[in-house]
């Protein structure tokens, strides 16, 4: 085997560890494009970013459909609250990569951090998230549920950093459920705008089909480590996981837009 080669398994090797890892993340709170994205761009540094978007959209939707599967088997999901927010977050992701060649992303991608910060912030002056209340009748749920996916929707395919936690924000925070029943509603409409972005992307040929099965393949497992993991441990520990990764989302998100 030559020196090329070698040099190919190695990386291919370390982009399959990335994704594990990324998935187990994903599936936990979401945010695991911050793991998986990164590694892709060190790996590919000459290679035109569309396509490493492309790619890790792609892995990421096989691994959040895996971690939502496992969920929506052990706990009870409520597909009447649930399907017209999946619906929503599939339309507006499409508007969203497509909005994204006219609008600069620039002011978004400043302001971030200090979203994020004040989520934060949030969360911890709170205890939501840690005990399961609803408290929306099914129509108020209906509404808030498919209103917060478009919005969070249309902003994953326009720029998307830590939209898994933002989908799981919005089932805690505005219908009252816990972290561990707001896993599958939130990861089945993750998916959702996860697969409109990577029709975006397919459609204009910004994918590489072979290394996203492998990385796919990586962030499935990852995924189901995950997802076992949270669903052993519970509300408590997804809320942990969610201000640990929110954190690093903050200081990730502000060194890309003030520091880079």
């Amino acid at each position: 085997m030559g020196a090329a080669s070698i040099d190919l398994v190695v990386q291919w090797a370390v982009l399959g560890i990335a994704a594990f890892l990324a998935g187990i993340v994903d599936a936990v709170i979401g945010g695991g494009g911050m793991v998986q994205l990164p590694a892709l761009f060190a790996a590919f540094p000459g290679v035109a970013p569309a396509a490493l978007f492309g790619t890790n959209k792609f892995a990421s939707a096989i691994g959040t459909t895996g971690a939502a599967l496992r969920y929506s088997n052990a706990l009870a999901v409520d597909w009447k609250i649930a399907t017209p927010a999946i619906l929503a977050a599939f339309v507006a992701s499409l508007l969203g990569a497509y909005a994204v060649t006219f609008v600069p992303a620039e002011p978004l991608r400043k302001a971030l951090p200090f979203i994020l910060l004040g989520l934060l912030i949030y969360t911890l002056r709170s205890n939501i998230g840690l005990e399961h209340a609803p408290h929306r009748t099914q129509q108020e749920a209906i509404v808030i549920a498919a209103s917060g996916s478009s919005v969070i929707g249309f902003y994953d395919g326009f720029f998307g950093a830590g939209t898994g936690a933002f989908y799981k924000l919005l089932f805690v925070r505005g219908l009252g459920f816990d972290f561990l029943n707001a896993a599958a509603p939130a990861k089945f409409t993750n998916v959702a705008s996860n697969l409109a972005a990577v029709v975006v992307f397919a459609a204009s040929g910004q994918l590489f089909w072979g290394l996203g099965l492998w990385m796919a393949a990586a962030n499935f497992a990852g995924g189901q480590a995950g997802s076992l993991a949270a669903l052993k441990f519970g509300s408590g520990f997804i809320r942990r996981a969610f201000i640990a990764v929110v954190s690093l989302l903050i200081a990730k998100t502000f060194y890309d837009a003030y520091l880079q």
